[in-house]
């Protein structure tokens, strides 16, 4: 799995004229199973995006199409890692050895 965390590097105004297309891209990724879950930091420096296994490349390629990513204002931390433990509720998550 992937932990995306975006962090903007435009001032908000000019970030925010790319939220109608981010939104969209979002909402495309989840219909294709890629994203589980997304959301805005608190406060509002940028965004986090969880994002099943894969092959590090297609995420990348899907990455680039955001719109945040295509006007240049946000930078992306991408983290791979292993859920071997969760919570109960979110079991369906947990890699098996």
């Amino acid at each position: 799995m992937y932990a995306v965390v975006l962090r903007f590097k435009a001032p908000l105004g000019e970030v925010d004229k790319h939220v109608g297309g981010h939104r969209a891209w979002l909402r495309e990724h989840y219909a294709a199973g890629h994203f589980l879950l997304s959301g805005p930091q608190r406060p509002r420096a940028g965004g986090f995006i969880l994002a099943v296994a894969m092959e590090r490349a297609a995420l990348d390629h899907i990455l680039a199409g955001d719109a945040f990513k295509q006007a240049d204002v946000a930078d992306y931390d991408v983290i791979e890692f292993a859920a071997t433990s969760t919570a109960s509720r979110l079991a369906f998550l947990a890699e098996t050895p």
